[in-house]
């Protein structure tokens, strides 16, 4: 589902993109619409600078005083998911980048993120033959989520030796009275 959505994005958003420069172009002008792209791309780069460098100061101070950077990572790579939509020409990803590298904005995105991740993770849980550990529903008529082969583990010892503390007990299913 999230190959075909990601395959329409590709082919909507350069289709949309030029589409909204056109009507933009229509509008203000043609050397004025080249103009505002420039304008948005030196500001966005000038954003995506300071924004970094404050992600990555804050990364490093939490790693400094032994703390999980979770929060700091999800900023650094939304700054750098921004700053890939600010290089692409157009408005519609420059709205989406300045949405990813504002800092008022960046903890919603982050909060999103967070949801679309945790949703997949949960997912994939569920596929997983261990989905029961991390969360998943188990299978139907599973016991736990995988078979599950009640018995005892026999280690086979060599003819005429006795392993320490005596000998083991045989081989036999497990009683389920």
């Amino acid at each position: 589902m999230l190959r075909v959505l990601l395959f329409i994005a590709f082919l909507i958003v350069p289709v949309a993109e030029i589409w909204f420069l056109i009507q933009v172009g229509e509008v203000i002008g043609g050397w004025q619409t080249v103009g505002l792209l420039i304008l948005d791309s030196l500001l966005g780069a000038w954003l995506v600078r300071r924004e970094g460098r404050r992600a990555w100061r804050a990364l490093r101070e939490a790693l400094d005083s032994g703390r999980m950077p979770d929060r700091e990572l999800a900023d650094g790579a939304l700054v750098v998911a921004g700053g890939t939509l600010l290089l692409t020409p157009g408005f519609l990803t420059d709205i989406a980048g300045f949405f990813l590298i504002l800092p008022f904005t960046r903890p919603i995105a982050r909060a999103w993120g967070a949801w679309f991740l945790g949703r997949r993770v949960r997912a994939m849980a569920a596929r997983s033959p261990f989905g029961v550990m991390f969360g998943g529903a188990a299978a139907p008529g599973d016991a736990g989520g995988s078979r599950v082969v009640r018995g005892q583990v026999i280690v086979d010892e060599p003819a005429g030796s006795e392993p320490a503390g005596g000998p083991r007990p045989s081989l036999r299913p497990h009683d389920s009275r």
